[in-house]
Parts: C-alpha cells; sequence; structure tokens
C-alpha cells in the first residue's frame, strides 16, 4: 500500500513539474513581450521583464504614426479579413461537411481522400502560383482574393472535423423529420446546426485566429502599405536594422492579441466542447 501510494505522488509530482514547465513557456514570452511595450526606447537589449520607469509611449506612437505606417488601416484590414473568413468557413463548411455525412453519391469517397491529401501540401509551395494567379485577376492588393484563399483552405481539415461530428448525430432525428415532412433544408438548419454549436465554434475560432496570424499568404497578395494586414505591418518595425521597433513591435502585438481573446471568450464553451467530443467522436 506504501509503494502504491508513493508511486501515485511520483506520477503526480511529475505531471505537476511537466505543467509548470509548459505554463513557464508559454507565459514568460508573453510577459517579456508585454514588459517590452512598456519599457522606454527602441531596443530589446535594455529592456526588463518587469519596466523600471513603464510608459505608454509605444502604444501612443501607433495611433499617432503618419507616412507609410498605418496602424489602424491594418487592424481593421485584419479584422475585415478574419471576420469574412470566419463566416465563410462556417457556412462552406458547414454545408460541404453535412453533404459528405447525409448523402452517397459518386466521387464521394475520392473527395474526402482528396481533402486527406490537400492537408498534406504546405502552403508556402503555392505562393509562386497564387502570385501569378493574382497578376492574372488583376488582384493583388485585394482583401477579397485573400479571403477566398483563406476559405479555400479552411475547408479540406475543418470538413473532416465537422463531418466526424455530424456522422456522431443518430440519423433517427434525420428520418423522424423526413416522416414529419421537413425538408433536407429544414433539417439542416433546425435539427443538425442547433447541434453542432461546439463544432461550428471550432470552425470559426480557426477561420478566425488562422488569417490573423498570416504572414506568408498575405505578404505574397498584398504589396500597398494601406492594404497590408497587421502581421506584414508590424513585420516592417523590426525589418530595418537601423530603425527597428521592438518595443513598438510589441505593443502592436499585444493590441491585436485583444480581438482573439475576445472571440476565445465568447465561443470558450462551445470551443472546448467541439474539440473534446470532435476527437472522440469523429
Amino acid at each position: 500500500m506504501h509503494s502504491i501510494k508513493s508511486r501515485k505522488r511520483v506520477r503526480l509530482s511529475f505531471t505537476y513539474l511537466l505543467l509548470g514547465v509548459v505554463s513557464l513557456s508559454i507565459f514568460y514570452p508573453l510577459a517579456w513581450t508585454i514588459g517590452a511595450s512598456f519599457n522606454r526606447g527602441n531596443s530589446l537589449v535594455s529592456t526588463t521583464l518587469i519596466p523600471n520607469n513603464p510608459t505608454l509611449d509605444h502604444y501612443r506612437a501607433l495611433t499617432k504614426a503618419g507616412g507609410t505606417f498605418y496602424y489602424f488601416q491594418w487592424f481593421l484590414n485584419s479584422l475585415k479579413i478574419s471576420l469574412f473568413t470566419m463566416i465563410l468557413s462556417v457556412v462552406l463548411v458547414s454545408l460541404t461537411a453535412y453533404a459528405f455525412s447525409r448523402f452517397r453519391f459518386v466521387g464521394r469517397k475520392n473527395g474526402l481522400t482528396l481533402f486527406l491529401l490537400l492537408q498534406m501540401i504546405p502552403q508556402f509551395s503555392a505562393l509562386i502560383a497564387l502570385f501569378v494567379m493574382a497578376q492574372m485577376l488583376n488582384l493583388v492588393n485585394s482583401h477579397f482574393l485573400l479571403i477566398l484563399i483563406y476559405v479555400g483552405g479552411q475547408i479540406p481539415m475543418n470538413t473532416y472535423l465537422m463531418k466526424g461530428y455530424l456522422d456522431s448525430i443518430p440519423r433517427s432525428l434525420d428520418e423522424s423529420a423526413l416522416i414529419d415532412g421537413a425538408s433536407n433544408t429544414r433539417i439542416f438548419l433546425q435539427i443538425l446546426m442547433p447541434l453542432a454549436k461546439p463544432m461550428l465554434a471550432v470552425v470559426a475560432m480557426n477561420g478566425f485566429t488562422g488569417p490573423l496570424g498570416d504572414f506568408a499568404l498575405s505578404s505574397v497578395i498584398l504589396r500597398d502599405p494601406k492594404a497590408y494586414t497587421l502581421p506584414i505591418g508590424l513585420y516592417n518595425l523590426i525589418s530595418d536594422k537601423m530603425g527597428a521597433s521592438y518595443t513598438t513591435f510589441a505593443a502592436g502585438a499585444i493590441l491585436i492579441s485583444i480581438p482573439v481573446a475576445l472571440v476565445f471568450i465568447l465561443l470558450q464553451k462551445n470551443f472546448v466542447t467541439g474539440l473534446t467530443e470532435g476527437g472522440t467522436k469523429g
């Protein structure tokens, strides 16, 4: 009995140690970013985790900057692209997953296989093709094209997640509704979608946070400073070796994290449920 208790204590201690290390690796860089945003000067060399003389100058600089620096324009661009990507992803993924889950049609199995294969191709491998396409369509600096690219990238993996969740919902619900005279559209909107709210929250979160943190795709399509998203604009703050401002970059990074935190708080309950149930039922 004593040896069993000792092993439990060892496992519990190891678990807490592992959680502590993971938490430290997550929160320590975040704490440094917050501290850097309140430190004076532009260099990270003189910054400290807890600023000696904290200042809001870097946050003020984001609002007062002019010339080729359009922080709030980049902020709005990022939010617009992320919101439209989220909405379109939820709509299209829901329809696609419903079709694959509830209907049998020619090419269904091959379509699912194709979605799986598409996930194995890294996005950066298509950057040249996307830029050529943007030039051919005269859509360089187009947020509309960027939204379509993001939505297309969201569909394959999220369709797999959503389909797995819909497969766990008994078909007897569909059959009962059909007997009562409900159409497939009504079954989809009034029965399946309310039951699939947790997975819809996962798809929505993926659709919102993906574009908000993307740099590679957006930097290929967007070339006009006024059309930049925040990752591109903030990168320019530290890309100039002579005029790099790491502390202002840190302030900008903290501000852009606020929308992500708000969306996560709004979707938190359904988001966590969708991840757990989608992983076990899919």
